[in-house]
C-alpha cells in the first residue's frame, strides 16, 4: 500500500503524548489555561507548528478546547477514546478536509462540462465499485477511488486532475484507515452506494449544485456512519 502523510508525524505524536501525560497526571487540572505555543515549544524542544498540531490532537481526544482570543483550556483529564484511535481519527479527518476542497468543486464542474463519454466512464466506474463490494477493503477502496477519479476527469480541469492524482496515495491510505476504524462495511458492503449513483445522475443531468451537494454530504463527516 502506498504510504502518505496520513498519520501525524512522530514528532507531533511525541509532543502530544508528553502534553497528554501532564494533563492526565493532574499537572494542569480541568479549567486550567495552558501556556502559550511559544512557551510550550520551548519546554518540549519543538517548533510552534508541532505544538499546534499536538494541541489539535489533544482537542480531538477531548482533553483540551481552544477558545478564540482566550487560549487553550483543559476540559478533561481522561481521553474520550483510546489515544491511538483518536490520533488516527484526527488524521483521517485531515484527509477528508483536503478531499472536500478538491472533489466538491470537481463535481460541480463535471456537471457543467461532462461529455457522453465522461458519463459512460462514470457509469462503468460505478459498476466496478458495486462489483468490488464483495471484495476486501483494499480492493473496494481502489474501486471507490477509480469512481471518484472519473468524476474529477469529467471536470476537464488539468490542475484539479493533477491535484487529485498527487493526493491519491494519501487518500487511499486514509480510506483504508477509515474502514478499519469504523467497521463501516461490516453491515453495509457498499457504503453510500445510492449516493454515488445519485452523483452520476446529477452530473449526467447537468445539475452542478446537486452534484456538489451530494458529494459534500458524503464527505462532510467520515465518522457519521
Amino acid at each position: 500500500m502506498p504510504l502518505g502523510p496520513v498519520r501525524p508525524s512522530p514528532l507531533v505524536e511525541q509532543a502530544a503524548e508528553r502534553l497528554r501525560a501532564q494533563i492526565t497526571s493532574g499537572h494542569w487540572p480541568v479549567g486550567t489555561k495552558l501556556p502559550g505555543e511559544t512557551t510550550l515549544a520551548k519546554e518540549l524542544g519543538v517548533g510552534r507548528s508541532t505544538v499546534r498540531e499536538a494541541l489539535r490532537a489533544l482537542a480531538g481526544a477531548g482533553l483540551v478546547q481552544p477558545r478564540q482570543g482566550a487560549g487553550v483550556f483543559v476540559t478533561a483529564t481522561r481521553a474520550v477514546a483510546d489515544w491511538p484511535t483518536r490520533l488516527r481519527r484526527a488524521a483521517v479527518t485531515d484527509v477528508y478536509e483536503v478531499r472536500m476542497a478538491v472533489e466538491v468543486h470537481a463535481a460541480r464542474l463535471a456537471a457543467r462540462r461532462r461529455t457522453p463519454e465522461d458519463v459512460a466512464a462514470m457509469e462503468l466506474a460505478l459498476e466496478g465499485r458495486r462489483a468490488a463490494s464483495t471484495a476486501d477493503d483494499v480492493t473496494f477502496v481502489d474501486a471507490d477511488i477509480a469512481f471518484h477519479a472519473s468524476v474529477v476527469a469529467a471536470a476537464h480541469n488539468p490542475v484539479l486532475a493533477d491535484l487529485f492524482g498527487e493526493f491519491t496515495p494519501v487518500l487511499r491510505e486514509g480510506l483504508v484507515e477509515l474502514l478499519a476504524l469504523t467497521g463501516l462495511r461490516h453491515g453495509e458492503p457498499d457504503p453510500a452506494g445510492e449516493a454515488h449513483a445519485a452523483l452520476v445522475r446529477a452530473v449526467a443531468d447537468g445539475d452542478a449544485e446537486g452534484a456538489a451537494g451530494i458529494l459534500r454530504g458524503e464527505l462532510e463527516d467520515p465518522f457519521a456512519s
